[in-house]
C-alpha cells in the first residue's frame, strides 16, 4: 500500500523535525535576535559616533585633522564596520532558517537580497581604509601635497557613502520580503510585517532620492526621519520579537 505525503501547513503548531544537530527555528531565532542587537550597538558607535562625528562634509582639512586627532577611534570604527559585517552574514542565515518553513523560496530571496547589502557594505569599508592610508601620507607626500591627499582621501569617505547607499537599497528590498515572510507567518504579529516593509520601502526612496535630486542636502533632514523613524521601530520590535517569541510555535507565541 502506497502512503502519500501531505504537505504540512507552513509555520504550523506543531514544529517540523529536524535531522541531529540541524538549527531548530527557535535557535535560529534566538541567534538573529542576539544579532540584531548587537548590530544596533555597533551602528551607533561606528556609523554615528565614528563616522558622522569625525567626517565634515565638503570640507577635507576639517576631517584631515578630526581623524589624525582621533586616529585610534576611527580604527575602531573600523572594526565596528567589519563585526558588522560578519554578523550581518549570521543573521541572514538565522533568518532564512527561522522563515524557510513559511516561504523557503521567498525566505531565500530574502536571506540572499541581506547578503547583497553585506558585501556592498564589506566593499564600502575598503574606502575607509583608503582614506586612512591616504591621511597617513607615507609613502604618498613625495608624489602628492597634503591638500591633495585630504581631499583624495575625502573622495574615498564619500566613494563610501555611495557604495553604502547602494547596498541600503538592496537592505531595503530584504525588509519587505522579510515583511512579507512576517505577514504570512501564523506566530508573528502582522502589524510588524506591515512596519517592517514600510521601512524598507523608505530605505528604496531614500536611494531613489539619492540618485535623482541634485538638491537632495535641502531635503537630508525630512528623508532621514522618514527613513529612521519606522525603521528603529519595526527592527527594534523586530530584534525583541525575536529573542522573546521567535521560532516558538503559535500557540505559544
Amino acid at each position: 500500500m502506497t502512503t502519500v505525503d501531505l504537505p504540512s501547513s507552513p509555520d504550523s503548531a506543531v514544529p517540523a523535525p529536524t535531522t541531529p544537530g540541524e538549527t531548530t527555528p527557535r535557535r535560529a531565532a534566538l541567534i538573529a535576535g542576539i544579532g540584531y542587537v548587537a548590530l544596533f550597538a555597533l551602528a551607533i558607535f561606528a556609523n554615528f559616533l565614528v563616522r558622522e562625528g569625525l567626517i565634515v562634509e565638503g570640507n577635507a582639512a576639517q576631517t584631515a585633522v578630526n581623524i589624525a586627532a582621533s586616529e585610534p577611534l576611527f580604527r575602531a570604527g573600523l572594526v565596528g564596520f567589519m563585526a558588522i559585517f560578519v554578523i550581518d552574514i549570521a543573521v541572514a542565515w538565522a533568518l532564512y532558517v527561522l522563515f524557510r518553513t513559511v516561504n523557503r523560496d521567498l525566505s531565500l530571496l530574502a536571506a540572499w537580497s541581506r547578503l547583497v547589502y553585506t558585501v556592498l557594505l564589506g566593499v564600502a569599508v575598503l574606502f575607509l581604509f583608503q582614506a586612512l592610508q591616504l591621511l597617513d601620507g607615507r609613502g604618498l607626500l613625495e608624489s602628492f601635497t597634503t591638500e591633495q591627499l585630504n581631499a583624495q582621501a575625502l573622495v574615498a569617505l564619500d566613494t563610501f557613502n555611495s557604495a553604502w547607499l547602494v547596498g541600503l537599497l538592496a537592505f531595503g528590498i530584504h525588509l519587505v520580503l522579510l515583511g512579507t515572510l512576517v505577514v504570512r507567518s501564523a506566530s508573528a504579529p502582522k502589524a510588524l510585517g506591515y512596519l517592517l516593509a514600510l521601512a524598507g520601502l523608505a530605505y528604496m526612496a531614500d536611494t531613489v532620492a539619492h540618485t535623482l535630486l541634485s538638491t537632495y542636502a535641502d531635503y537630508a533632514k525630512l528623508l532621514t526621519a522618514i527613513v529612521a523613524v519606522p525603521s528603529v521601530i519595526a527592527e527594534g520590535w523586530f530584534g525583541l520579537w525575536l529573542l522573546i517569541k521567535g521560532g516558538k510555535p503559535p500557540a505559544s507565541a
